[in-house]
């Protein structure tokens, strides 16, 4: 018998790892949508000055995208710490209890539903092929080779924020003070329904509640912030 559990499930692994990542780029460019129309919209309710709102926006754009990236990076190099740590047990628990290492592959995979013969005879061949890739991939869900890069993180989470803080910033400063708003406003419910949609789709789950969650969060967060900067223009 020919053994695949590792290689399939590395190649699963890595799908779902760039599923993972697509749908935090999404996430990423959702958060600087909202975060930065609700910035823009705020103080267009408290001044017509395209300078002003300008300043603002690019503020909130390079201060969102850089606490993001720091967020990302701290976060994926706890989970890249967590992951070696494990990976160096596993190294020496095969170095010091092999015997005892097979068995628990031999259960691992007799409760994936295996016979226990099938099991025992798979876990001896993913064993004498790469017993830690074998323990990592089945024991841990991890991949060795595709440990989480909290610098790749980091850039990601900078990138898709600021794609996403671009729309809300445009929309803001290219048509007059007349309708700047109401264009704005029209362009991130459609780009919010768009995340929406993706998202949804990426997680298999319906779009529809998705895209209302979306909607829903962007249209008060803007309603908010421009009542606020109103009132504060006016006093």
């Amino acid at each position: 018998m020919e053994a695949h559990g590792s290689g399939d499930g590395a190649a699963s692994g890595a799908i779902s790892t760039r599923l993972n990542w697509l749908r935090a780029g999404v996430l990423g460019a959702n958060d600087g949508i909202i975060s930065t129309a609700g910035l823009v919209v705020g103080v267009a309710g408290a001044t017509t000055s395209r300078s002003a709102i300008l300043a603002a926006g690019v503020a909130g754009l390079l201060a969102g995208a850089l606490s993001m990236a720091a967020g990302e990076y701290v976060s994926v190099s706890s989970q890249r710490d967590s992951e070696r740590a494990a990976l160096d047990l596993e190294r020496r628990e095969l170095a010091e209890e092999p015997e005892a290492e097979l068995d628990e592959l031999t259960d691992l995979l007799a409760a994936r539903g295996l016979g226990r013969d099938v099991a025992r005879e798979a876990a001896e061949q993913l064993t004498r092929r790469d017993a830690l890739r074998a323990h990592a991939s089945v024991e841990l869900g991890i991949n060795p080779d595709e440990l989480a890069n909290p610098w790749h993180a980091a850039f990601a989470s900078l990138v898709a924020f600021t794609v996403g803080a671009l729309l809300p910033l445009l929309a803001i400063v290219l048509p007059g003070p007349s309708v700047r708003v109401p264009v704005t406003v029209a362009a991130v419910l459609a780009a919010l329904t768009l995340c929406g949609v993706v998202s949804a789709r990426l997680g298999g789950a319906p779009a529809g509640r998705a895209v209302l969650r979306n909607i829903t969060g962007g249209a008060l967060a803007m309603a908010v912030t421009y009542a606020v900067g109103t009132w504060i223009g006016n006093a």
